[in-house]
């Protein structure tokens, strides 16, 4: 059984937009108004005054690990729907909040994806560090 989880949410939520060919098939010209509907929706983010960080990530990447890393290998497969494409940093309190937010994103009408994680307090093996020694 998995102890609660000691960690706490913070005002902010990260958004994973996952599938980096959600675009392949479109004309050019339907690419251009998905991407201009899209520019309009992390415009109207950062109107609001809640972005706080997005960034695409390139295609290319590595995986690190085995003790001190010891093994690096390709670790980014950009034909699986499930690579992160980019993130948005939100400065929002709720998951409820986020998914709205999440759910507007034009570019899920045409494959794509968004996982929304809340950031939390601290990382998992620290905050039961410290749950451990207040008790």
């Amino acid at each position: 059984m998995t102890a609660m989880n000691p960690q706490q949410p913070t005002n902010e939520h990260l958004l994973f937009i996952r599938g980096t060919h959600w675009n392949h098939g479109m004309s050019p010209s339907e690419l251009q108004r998905v991407m201009t509907d899209f520019y309009a929706w992390v415009e109207g983010l950062n109107t609001r005054g809640i972005l706080r960080g997005a960034q695409p990530l390139m295609e290319e990447g590595k995986l690190v690990s085995g003790t001190k890393g010891a093994a690096v290998t390709d670790g980014v497969f950009t034909e699986s729907k499930e690579a992160i494409a980019g993130y948005f940093l939100l400065a929002v309190e709720t998951m409820e909040e986020a998914l709205h937010i999440a759910r507007a994103c034009p570019i899920l009408d045409h494959g794509a994806q968004i996982e929304v994680r809340p950031i939390a307090d601290l990382c998992r093996p620290m905050a039961e560090v410290k749950q451990h020694s207040n008790s």
